[in-house]
């Protein structure tokens, strides 16, 4: 049961601010962090339950700033690969153990951070390419399948779009429309799970400020922050979001 005390809120309020924060300016890379700190006071489950319709209004209010600034072909793509793994993280919820799932990406995650700063220091010299549609269809598997057990689809999907040479405001429009529509498909079956309960509307109503405050600061501060800083503040969340993954898979 979902105890609406000073204690969830203490945790609760800090988690979907930053949530917002990340979805709202830096492509989602870190915002699945908000339900693994609220899962530092309840069930993990509620834990979900509670995020995701935050994660949802996040997106709403993101969208519009970046209405139509998407590289379509990227995010057409990689929504074509997610709803499939909507799909299967809802039939797999209850008996599959994502750990493993969760290791393997997050040792991509590091991996791509690693490649990309050997090729800017010079250590690796050999000719790179964007990755073709094939990666980007798993990327977009991956993604809704990782995104449905632990909200945690932000790293599969910048590996394909960091890939792409997309400019900052196309990363992150990509993203905002992208989880938009994941964040939606997975509405239903979370409620079958019955992940959703009138403590977490309740908790809903409480934290929708914290929510759109943080997808307000993110906004601004993707305008403020300059386009190399903002892809070196984007590699250092996937260094962050990958650790923090194989950490929860190996424990």
């Amino acid at each position: 049961m979902l105890e609406l005390d000073l204690a969830f809120f203490a945790v609760a309020g800090p988690a979907v601010l930053f949530a917002g924060v990340s979805k709202g300016g830096f492509g989602s890379g870190a915002a699945f962090a908000g339900a693994s700190i609220l899962a530092l006071v309840v069930e993990p489950g509620l834990a979900l339950g509670v995020m995701l319709p935050m994660l949802m209004l996040i997106d709403a209010a993101a969208l519009r700033p970046y209405w139509r600034k998407w590289r379509w072909p990227e995010t057409r793509l990689l929504i074509l690969g997610a709803l499939p793994g909507v799909v299967l993280g809802a039939t797999l919820y209850q008996v599959a153990n994502a750990d493993v799932l969760r290791v393997m990406i997050g040792a991509i995650s590091l991996g791509f951070v690693g490649w990309q700063v050997g090729r800017a220091q010079g250590w690796i010299r050999a000719a790179s390419s964007p990755l073709g549609q094939g990666a980007g269809a798993v990327a977009g598997l991956v993604a809704g399948f990782t995104s449905f057990v632990s909200h945690a689809g932000g790293p599969p999907a910048a590996v394909y779009l960091l890939s792409r040479g997309l400019t900052k405001t196309e990363y992150q429009a990509c993203t905002v429309l992208l989880f938009w529509v994941i964040n939606v498909a997975k509405f239903i079956p979370y409620a079958f799970l019955g992940m959703f309960t009138v403590e977490t509307g309740l908790a809903n109503l409480a934290l929708a400020p914290f929510a759109l405050a943080g997808a307000w600061l993110g906004v601004k501060a993707h305008r403020l922050v300059p386009e190399r800083a903002f892809f070196a503040l984007t590699y250092l969340l996937l260094v962050v979001t990958g650790t923090k993954l194989i950490w929860d898979g190996l424990t």
